[in-house]
C-alpha cells in the first residue's frame, strides 16, 4: 500500500545518506601526495553536486507524506512524520558536512598552491644571486667596476622577508594538519638550506669586493702619481730638449 511505499522511499534515502557519511566523512584521510589532495577535492565537489541533486528526491519525498498524512487517518501519521523529520534533518547535516569539508579542502588546496608560487618566485630570487656571485669570482678591472658589481650584489641581498614569512606561515598550516607534512618538509629543507649557503657566500664574496675596492683604489692613487710624476719629467725633458741641452748637463734622474 501507500504507507509502505513512502516507508520504502524514506529507507532507501537513509540508507544513501549513511553511505555517503561513512564515503566521504567518517573515514580517515591522509594526503601525502599533491595528487592525492586534489583527487579528494574532486571526490568531495562530485559528492556536494550529488548530494544537492538529492535535494529534488527529498522534495517528492516530503511532499508525498505530507500528501498521504493530509488524507489518511491520524494513527498513520506519526510514524512517518517523525521519519520524514529525521530524514530531513540528515539530509540537512548531510549537505552541511560536505559543503563545509569541501571547503576546507579547497582552502587547503588553495594554500598548497600558494606555497608553490612563493617557493617558485624565492626559488628564482636564489637563482639570481647564484648567477651573480658566479659573475663576481674572478671580476677584474678598475675600483668603479668592482664598486658596481658589489652594488649590485648587495642591492640583490636586500630582499624583503615577505615571501619567506609567507612560506612559513602556510608551511606550518599545512604540515599542522598532518597535510603532504613529508613533501613540505623536504622542499623548506632544500630551500632553507639553499638559502643560507648563499647568503654566507654572498657576505663573503662583499667582504672580497670590498678589499678588492682597496686595493684597486691604492693601485689607481699609485698608478696617478706615477703618471703626474712622469708628466713633470716629461715638461723638463722636453724644456731641455728645447733648450739643447746635453744629458750630462742634466740632473741623474733626468738623465
Amino acid at each position: 500500500d501507500k504507507t509502505v511505499s513512502l516507508r520504502k522511499d524514506l529507507s532507501e534515502m537513509h540508507e544513501w545518506i549513511t553511505q555517503a557519511e561513512e564515503e566521504y566523512l567518517e573515514r580517515d584521510f591522509e594526503y601525502k601526495t599533491p595528487d592525492e589532495l586534489q583527487k579528494a577535492v574532486e571526490e568531495l565537489k562530485r559528492a556536494k553536486e550529488e548530494a544537492m541533486q538529492k535535494e529534488v528526491k527529498v522534495k517528492l519525498i516530503t511532499d508525498s507524506v505530507n500528501n498521504f498524512i493530509a488524507k489518511a487517518p491520524p494513527a498513520a501519521h506519526e510514524a512517518l512524520k517523525k521519519e520524514l523529520d529525521v530524514l530531513i534533518t540528515s539530509y540537512q547535516r548531510l549537505c552541511n558536512r560536505l559543503n563545509g569539508k569541501c571547503k576546507t579542502l579547497e582552502e587547503v588546496w588553495a594554500c598548497w598552491r600558494e606555497l608553490l608560487s612563493y617557493l617558485d618566485a624565492e626559488n628564482k630570487w636564489l637563482n639570481e644571486i647564484e648567477t651573480k656571485l658566479k659573475a663576481t669570482e674572478n671580476i677584474q678591472g678598475g675600483a668603479e667596476e668592482i664598486s658596481e658589481s658589489l652594488d649590485s650584489l648587495e642591492r640583490l641581498m636586500r630582499h624583503p622577508e615577505d615571501n619567506r614569512n609567507q612560506i612559513r606561515e602556510l608551511a606550518q598550516t599545512l604540515t599542522d594538519g598532518g597535510i603532504l607534512d613529508e613533501l613540505i618538509n623536504e622542499k623548506l629543507e632544500k630551500f632553507n638550506t639553499q638559502w643560507e649557503e648563499l647568503r654566507q657566500e654572498a657576505v663573503r664574496r662583499q667582504k672580497s669586493l670590498e678589499q678588492s675596492i682597496q686595493s684597486a683604489q691604492e693601485t689607481d692613487k699609485t698608478l696617478r702619481l706615477i703618471q703626474e710624476s712622469l708628466g713633470v719629467i716629461d715638461k723638463q725633458l722636453t724644456a731641455y730638449s728645447a733648450d739643447r741641452v746635453d744629458a750630462a748637463q742634466v740632473p741623474q734622474e733626468a738623465q
